[in-house]
């Protein structure tokens, strides 16, 4: 991977991170050492580049550090960079050796261990420490780095009784007590015994039931990757008793792991990195988080790393269920654009019966009137379906596919990503498991996401309402949408639109004054008129028809309200906006019409000079669509295109 290639991965804008692997989602994010402070999880990585030109293109380049929090391992806030290579007194500027560092608190203060390239050195690094108040700073950084350290890759270990020890990497792992003041050796360095033959580097230490854990990555074998491997001890600085494996070479051939573990709220974790963005060059690495466990006797169970991660998905969020838990064997997963990564991931199901399943999704938060929306694409027209738990369970929701065309599809190659809409039939109360399957022969997805609805419409409180303060008109008497199909807007011509708005698809459609809850009968529908009152300036007639569960598209949709006036109001015109094609009538005379594939505007059309009459004018609306999202604004404006305002509105006589 060249340097432009991988530039151009990192120009996407910052995105949510969310409980997936892996876990910070805009940037790459090495050796991750977490730490639980103030009830929340600090996590201190490296922060991996691309070498600009002038410096070793296929080697680690690293030229500042993030600071990132979180209370739920889910999302993740970015505090900004704590320091650069540029930014402290003893480091040789444009070194880019900012490698693996850590952070601990001490009697209210946080210390920041760092390791860098030293002025008038090529080679070989020191050990800077910072100072802080807070765990995300602003750090004040000592003016040189500590004395009779050289090496890489800094843990710090604050025992029970308050001493203070300090570990590294380079030429073997090294060890040794820290003075009070948290910036000095107290005595002389050791080499840590006991642990096997094999390069070893960023060793962390932590303890457990009054035992010292040193874990380490590990290369076990000649022209192997790192493992994480660990040791167990009774006293801080060894010797050690090699226990063996945390987790196993990278599956890929990422040649590094590098690692932290922590117990929060009951668990413990091992935060650790893989190449998951830059599967070519795994000198670009990003932060993971998997669960540990302990036997009985103390010893630590072997990690399989995960797609999944940890952490509990609210419903509402996004659910990139392509980092599932588990799958079917022919399911397979992809980088979505392999120049840039940072878009993801997507899940290809296979054929008929592919599935995959995520893990942990809270409904709590779900309300009743909710639907679900996900990115989707198929080899053919096929189905999903969204179930709870397993193949057996409750179904959520089925999302209904429709490829394009054969062409457009041997195009696409795998067919064409689309945003699928679909209504739930059930909603699981908690936390509880997805599962997602194909009923297709063969179908791809990327993300799911459901959503409360908008407060889009409230029921009429009174019986009459004002035009808006600019006029807009927002209580009618909406019908469920007529079926009209049209496969496309550009057949809106005049003559078409006078054709099919002339028609009467019922009984008094262009004199009758309906009350709310009246039934309508066009050919085998059975409509109803709905009152309502419009939250916004425009009426959302597509989210109308989705409320009352009707047909969205190639529908005809019929509106009626009441202008109330207590006197002539001369000299007005009406100007309204549509999505799609819509016809307006004022007192029984249609007064505008808005042909062709429209967008919503405001005033998108005028009609001549009107006379709203002293008592009630009855206003009559209709719009029709093809696939598209349909709405209306309307409001009467003067000679001088201020707003009329002086009326009322009402849906009864």
């Amino acid at each position: 991977m060249n340097r432009k290639t991988i530039t151009a991965i990192l120009l996407v804008s910052a995105m949510t991170a969310s409980a997936q692997n892996p876990i910070i989602r805009d940037q790459f994010t090495a050796d991750p050492t977490a730490r639980v402070f103030n009830g929340k999880v600090y996590l201190y990585p490296s922060h991996d580049i691309p070498a600009p030109e002038g410096q070793r293109q296929d080697w680690f380049c690293m030229a500042d550090y993030h600071v990132f929090s979180s209370e739920n391992l889910t999302e993740w806030d970015d505090h900004g960079v704590i320091v650069t290579h540029n930014d402290v007194d003893w480091v040789r500027p444009e070194s880019y050796g900012m490698w693996a560092p850590d952070c601990v608190c001490k009697d209210g203060k946080y210390y920041f261990y760092f390791p860098a390239t030293p002025k008038g050195e090529r080679r070989g690094f020191g050990i800077g420490v910072g100072i802080s108040d807070s765990p995300s700073g602003p750090f004040r950084f000592e003016s040189e780095p500590i004395k009779g350290v050289m090496g890489i890759d800094p843990c710090v270990l604050i025992d029970d009784d308050g001493e203070s020890y300090i570990y590294w990497g380079g030429m073997g792992i090294r060890g040794a007590k820290l003075n009070p003041n948290m910036k000095e050796l107290a005595g002389g360095q050791q080499v840590m015994e006991g642990l096997p033959d094999g390069f070893k580097e960023g060793p962390y230490a932590f303890k457990r039931n009054g035992v010292y854990y040193l874990t380490f990555p590990w290369v076990r074998k000649e022209g192997g990757t790192e493992t994480l491997a660990y040791a167990t001890s009774s006293n801080p600085l060894g010797p050690w008793t090699f226990k063996g494996l945390i987790m196993e070479e990278s599956p890929t051939g990422c040649w590094t792991n590098h690692h932290s573990i922590i117990e929060y709220k009951g668990q413990w974790y091992l935060f650790y990195h893989h190449n998951d963005y830059s599967p070519k060059f795994d000198k670009l690495r990003a932060a993971r988080i998997d669960r540990l466990y302990f036997n009985k006797d103390g010893s630590i169970q072997e990690v399989k790393p995960t797609l999944r991660g940890v952490g509990i998905n609210d419903a509402i969020s996004r659910i990139d269920v392509d980092r599932y838990s588990e799958a079917g064997k022919d399911v397979t997963y992809a980088l979505l654009d392999t120049i840039n990564t940072f878009r993801g991931w997507y899940a290809n199901l296979g054929g008929k019966n592919g599935w995959l399943k995520y893990n942990d999704v809270d409904f709590k938060n779900l309300k009743s009137d909710s639907y679900l929306i996900a990115s989707v694409k198929a080899e053919e027209n096929t189905e999903m379906v969204i179930r709870e738990k397993n193949a057996k369970g409750k179904v959520i929701a089925r999302l209904k596919i429709v490829c394009l065309t054969e062409g457009q599809f041997r195009r696409d190659i795998r067919g064409r990503w689309q945003t699928v809409t679909s209504a739930l039939e059930y909603i699981p109360q908690g936390v509880t498991d997805l599962y997602v399957s194909c009923e297709g022969k063969g179908a791809a997805i990327d993300w799911i996401e459901f959503k409360n609805r908008e407060n889009y419409f409230h029921s009429p409180s009174g019986q009459v309402s004002s035009p808006d303060e600019d006029g807009f008109i927002r209580r009618w008497l909406l019908l469920d949408p007529i079926d009209k199909p049209n496969r496309s807007n550009t057949v809106f011509t005049d003559s078409y639109l006078n054709e099919n708005f002339a028609k009467e698809y019922f009984k008094g459609q262009s004199t009758v004054i309906p009350k709310a809850g009246q039934e309508e009968k066009v050919e085998k529908q059975s409509l109803v008129w709905h009152e309502l009152e419009s939250d916004r300036y425009n009426v959302k007639l597509f989210r109308f028809a989705d409320i009352n569960k009707k047909q969205t598209y190639g529908v005809l949709f019929c509106g009626v309200t009441l202008i109330e006036c207590d006197e002539d109001i001369p000299n007005v015109r009406l100007a309204a906006g549509s999505n799609s094609a819509s016809s307006w009538w004022l007192n029984g005379e249609r007064v505008l019409l808005l042909s062709g594939d429209r967008r919503m505007v405001e005033d998108d059309g005028m009609s001549n000079r009107l006379t709203l009459r002293k008592g009630i004018n009855v206003l009559r609306c209709s719009v029709i669509n093809g696939p598209g999202m349909s709405d209306f604004c309307v409001r009467f404006l003067k000679e001088d295109g201020s707003p009329v305002t002086n009326y009322k509105v009402k849906t009864a006589e």
